[in-house]
């Protein structure tokens, strides 16, 4: 960062709620115009976060995003509007915060991060922020910002419940706080790992913890207070309360030395056999043919609510309880609403159970309504 005061007249009024702030000045506001910061994610999280890091004068914002609006997207990502579904979020994202705030430099990364650039994108920066919502992404990050020696600043967002922290920070004493992996130090099975598409969540929690990690951002560019390094935030949206739990470095944690395959180590240890799957085409000849199979849907019961083709229903997290129920000795179909949960369930179900007559199907209600049938609602 430099040292030189580089700041406007007319930025100094446009800061001057904080300039006022004890311990902050003008020497903070200096440090959050030179400093350079990464988004991952501009959708619940990274909205929140992008929107106050750039009201507050962080000069350089980074955005990234391969991923379009779509109007399911609005009800937690503020950042959008309804005449802009279907457009790059990180390009209209880079907009909305120039037209917020015309003193940040946007820089827009319209991609994918990977373990092929991921170095390559954080090199320029000296913060991370996580706006994403998986695991493997998660674990590329934390890796990769351990090689770079970058901090960053974790958040999580599932149904009613948050998480968040800061991991890889360098602390007064020289010594560099715990990371992701010594929090987690593996990822969840495949079908255990929350999603909010499909589990859902709370349009004001990513606003709630977006807006906390924008916060942990800024006292660690300003070197202000006590970041929240060694501890996960938590936050229940339903009775309001907060927990900060500490924990330390695990003992011998393996030393990274390059990036790896993550969607690999984030998958089941057992190599999956392939995947039988029916298309909503075939099911259709099914059930007009009369075929004796089985429908098993292991969705919510709120998502059957909104469209249903049918099945029996076995939601994906009760479905130990209903092993019993599955036939053996015909064709079962299992779907879902775009076919990953189902896929998932069937995985477990065979390698648990010795199933080897199921079936996924191939794009969830989404397909049946894309391909059969129109009245069924696209959620």
């Amino acid at each position: 960062m430099e040292d030189s005061l580089t700041l406007s007249s007319e930025e100094l009024i446009r800061y001057g709620r904080q300039l006022r702030l004890p311990g902050f000045g003008v020497e903070g506001q200096q440090r959050l115009h030179d400093a350079r910061v990464l988004i991952v994610g501009m959708g619940g999280l990274g909205s929140p976060v992008a929107l106050y890091l750039a009201a507050a004068g962080v000069g350089t914002l980074g955005l990234v995003d391969f991923d379009r609006i779509d109007v399911s997207n609005l009800q937690r990502q503020v950042l959008y509007s309804e005449q802009e579904v279907g457009q790059p979020k990180a390009l209209r994202a880079a907009q909305r915060l120039k037209a917020l705030n015309p003193h940040v430099n946007c820089r827009v990364h319209a991609l994918q991060l990977s373990p092929e650039n991921a170095l390559d994108v954080l090199q320029d920066y000296d913060l991370v922020v996580d706006g994403t919502d998986n695991f493997e992404t998660r674990y590329l990050l934390n890796d990769a910002c351990r090689l770079a020696g970058k901090p960053w600043i974790f958040g999580s967002i599932y149904r009613f419940e948050g998480q968040m922290s800061v991991f890889n920070l360098t602390l007064h004493d020289g010594q560099v706080s715990p990371d992701y992996r010594d929090l987690f130090p593996e990822p969840p099975p495949p079908e255990l790992a929350p999603n909010c598409a499909e589990g859902g969540v709370l349009g004001v929690l990513p606003g709630v913890i977006g807006s906390m990690q924008a916060n942990e951002a800024i006292k660690v560019l300003c070197g202000l207070g006590e970041p929240l390094a060694g501890q996960l935030w938590t936050f229940d949206a339903l009775t309001g309360q907060v927990r900060t739990i500490r924990y330390k470095a695990r003992k011998n944690r393996p030393e990274i030395t390059k990036l790896q395959d993550y969607q690999t180590f984030c998958a089941s240890t057992q190599p999956p056999s392939p995947m039988k799957e029916v298309t909503v085409q075939e099911l259709q000849k099914m059930k007009e043919s009369g075929e004796d199979f089985q429908l098993i849907d292991v969705r919510e019961p709120y998502e059957r609510e909104i469209a249903d083709i049918g099945g029996e229903p076995m939601p994906m997290g009760q479905i130990d309880q209903h092993v019993d129920k599955i036939a053996r000795d015909k064709k079962v179909v299992v779907h879902c609403r775009s076919g990953g949960r189902s896929g998932k369930i069937i995985e477990k179900l065979e390698r648990e159970h010795g199933f080897d007559n199921l079936y996924n199907l191939k794009g969830g209600t989404l397909a049946w309504s894309a391909e059969i049938d129109p009245s069924v609602p696209r959620y």
